[in-house]
């Protein structure tokens, strides 16, 4: 009766709530027919879904952001991987060229 239930319901077998008083009249159900009317009687219910809480997901994530759990052990990738040597040199390159170019404007050192 429960699989039947779950399958009438469309939710799992975990799902289904049999009234435990009635249960020798929700055995008789053997068609689906049977079991809505259960259903629409109130013998046969469905569970609400089982919470899936993200907060301890979010609490990891905040203490990573201030940099805990982050040491070798927890690392995948190296360390190219994790920050290109490339885009450190990009980064490097624009600062010192901003640098020239203010101090261009500023006249603190000539144009060649």
């Amino acid at each position: 009766q429960k699989r039947l239930a779950a399958s009438v319901l469309k939710v799992g077998k975990r799902r289904v709530w049999i009234d435990p008083n009635e249960a020798n009249e929700v055995s008789l159900a053997n068609s689906r027919k049977h079991v809505r009317k259960l259903v629409k009687d109130g013998l046969i219910m469905r569970k609400p879904q089982i919470v899936h809480s993200r907060v301890r997901a979010q609490a990891h994530k905040e203490a990573v952001r201030k940099g805990r759990h982050t040491g070798t052990g927890h690392r995948f990738g190296t360390s190219e991987a994790r920050m290109p040597t490339k885009i450190l040199w990009i980064r490097r390159q624009r600062v010192l060229r901003s640098i020239l170019r203010r101090y261009r404007d500023e006249k603190k050192i000539d144009g060649t």
